[in-house]
């Protein structure tokens, strides 16, 4: 098969669908593979490594999507990229639908077989594709929480950590999963007084043991959040419903009622985002400020470590994408039933639920179960 990997064009996006080291797995399986110039240069994976590894190298995204049976991203394809798509063509990538009625539409529109990162499943329940991105997202909140609580970003000047003398600062995580976890342990490395919330006791429980009682574990409750975020120097926004909408856990209300100068961070963006007054932001403009309150709500924060975020993913992707690879698309997904999981648009069909719960209505689509798809 012939592997495409185009260059990332989201703002700040420096991240790679394939490392050179991937990039060899897929050749020593006799695969070719396409890489657009400078895609990985910036993190340090210069045209040369990926030529060295057995990769062709493309002047422009035009060849690398004209050519490619199988198109390996990171980022959800921009407007211009899912335009370029084909019937018969595999795209193997985050997607998150549910919020993006527009890809959505180009995507069932371009014929081709679309497989989101953040569905496919494992056999514990979890997430694997997901999970890499979340563990640095949910380390990487706390640090971007600390950095604009300084009153020069718009903080209320507040040290996590506290001094000698000094109360540490109050963090909220609301979600217990991978993101929360993460967060829980950057923010308690700080030395914060740290509350997580989640719905799930026994998660509360596990959270309890792994933390020996060092966090406070708080069912989750509309009364909790509200309690709880009034008092918090930061939140952590880091509830996640598989290949569905975030849900608003914090209206514009209980958010005008946090202390001055509190930050809010929103992992769920990717998904439409947790809080009332979320909208995505970027890297390069990464914070606003509604009543007098912090967001950072930037939709790709892996990006930001590009060079460990694109290792930690392909650790993840690359056995799956190898396995579409080698036996072809619909065979790899129908012998799999957690790779079957990552199908969400296959030949004009939306074959995952949760988008169509989100976007049915206004889109008038109807949902097809994947293997019904690919056996059609």
């Amino acid at each position: 098969m012939l592997i495409g990997v185009p260059k990332e064009i989201k703002n700040h996006e420096y991240r790679v669908g394939l490392t050179p080291a991937a990039v060899k797995e897929f050749t020593s399986h006799g695969h070719s593979v396409l890489v657009e110039t400078l895609a990985g240069d910036a993190i340090g994976f210069t045209d040369e490594m990926y030529v060295e590894a057995g990769a062709s190298i493309a002047s422009t995204a035009e060849q690398v999507f004209a050519e490619a049976e199988m198109i390996i991203k990171v980022k959800e394809p921009q407007t211009n990229e899912c335009k370029m798509l084909r019937k018969g063509q595999t795209l193997y990538t985050y997607l998150h639908l549910a919020p993006d009625p527009t890809q959505t539409e180009l995507l069932i529109a371009s014929g081709a077989t679309c497989i989101a990162y953040e569905t496919v499943t494992d056999d514990r329940g979890g997430l694997p594709l997901l999970a890499p991105m979340s563990e640095v997202a949910g380390r990487m909140s706390v640090q971007a929480g600390a950095h604009y609580l300084e009153k020069a970003h718009g903080g209320s000047g507040t040290l996590l950590g506290g001094v000698p003398g000094v109360a540490p600062g109050k963090v909220l995580i609301i979600g217990g999963g991978v993101v929360g976890t993460q967060a829980a342990k950057m923010a308690l490395g700080l030395g914060a007084d740290v509350t997580i919330l989640d719905r799930s006791l026994p998660r509360l429980r596990q959270l309890d043991d792994i933390f020996n009682g060092q966090v406070k574990t708080v069912y989750s409750t509309v009364d909790a959040i509200e309690h709880y975020s009034s008092k918090a120097d930061l939140v952590v926004g880091a509830v996640l419903i598989p290949g569905a909408a975030a849900p608003k856990l914090l209206n514009r209300e209980q958010i005008a009622a946090m202390k001055p100068g509190s930050v809010l961070v929103d992992v769920a963006i990717d998904q439409g985002g947790c809080f009332e007054t979320s909208k995505a932001t970027t890297h390069q403009d990464p914070v606003y400020i509604i009543d007098d309150v912090v967001h950072y709500c930037v939709a790709n924060m892996p990006g930001g470590v590009a060079r460990t975020s694109t290792m930690a993913l392909n650790n993840a992707t690359l056995p799956f994408g190898l396995a579409l690879a080698n036996k072809g698309p619909a065979k790899a997904m129908l012998e799999d039933k957690h790779l079957l999981n990552g199908l969400n648009v296959h030949e004009g069909k939306v074959t995952y639920k949760a988008v169509v719960d989100a976007l049915g209505e206004k889109l008038g689509l109807t949902y097809t179960p994947a293997q019904e798809a690919l056996n059609a």
